[in-house]
């Protein structure tokens, strides 16, 4: 049986290497992931949240269908789009007066669009209707899914690397800043937002899996639509 082909819109490297993780510890099939966005031979779209935006926006304008009927995915069994939740909270004005403008023209769902927390689901489903509206229609393929880990990929990997009852894991999946918290934890726990720090400790989150899955509903979540989407 060949690779598994599957495509990663993100927000940026780190994401890739959380997103990498967990697929290692839901596949049992081998895969090869292939980082979209941001390309760094490209950055003409930038990285974070408003170069997914950008990427989606670019998609809806090259074709019309739905993302995995794009011939310039043919190459792929499978496309993953991910944003971090916390993206709720934003205004598309934090990327400029451009992308403020573009939202006004076409139409696209209203941001910021977070809702009380818990529950986190209220929130996700208004950033899927958020993304919908970037990419023109629902992600209704059988082959693309959205990675919504909440608030963001770094709660992954904290609830992965961080003992049961550290106060940084309190209400986690409503929590924004785990990552900058992560950064400013003692010495001998600190972990930056580096792709060398994340990669090292990636396999902490494939052995872990369970574990966030039990505390991360968007962990759980993820799996599930992953699952769906290999077997069909």
């Amino acid at each position: 049986m060949s690779d598994l082909r599957i495509a990663l819109v993100a927000e940026g490297p780190t994401d890739y290497e959380v997103i990498h993780a967990a697929l290692r510890a839901v596949l049992s099939r081998p895969f090869v992931m292939t980082l979209l966005q941001p390309e760094a031979t490209l950055p003409v779209m930038g990285s974070g949240w408003g170069g997914v935006l950008k990427w989606c926006h670019a998609a809806r304008q090259r074709h019309a269908g739905t993302p995995d009927s794009d011939p310039t995915l043919a190459g792929f069994d499978l496309l993953i789009i991910h944003l971090d939740v916390d993206v709720g909270g934003f205004r598309y004005a934090d990327c400029g007066p451009e992308v403020e403008a573009m939202a006004n023209e076409w139409n696209w769902a209203p941001l910021p669009c977070h809702q009380p927390c818990p529950p986190v689901s209220a929130s996700c489903l208004r950033l899927e209707a958020v993304l919908n509206s970037w990419l023109g229609q629902a992600l209704s393929s059988c082959h693309a899914l959205y990675c919504l880990p909440a608030q963001c990929s770094g709660t992954w990997l904290a609830v992965a690397v961080l003992p049961a009852g550290h106060a940084l894991l309190a209400d986690v999946e409503c929590k924004t800043g785990i990552e900058s918290g992560l950064a400013l934890l003692p010495r001998n726990e600190r972990i930056k937002k580096q792709v060398r720090e994340y990669r090292r400790l990636a396999p902490q989150i494939t052995a872990q899996w369970a574990t966030v899955k039990q505390i991360c509903t968007q962990a759980e979540c993820f799996e599930q639509f992953l699952l769906v989407n290999i077997s069909t």
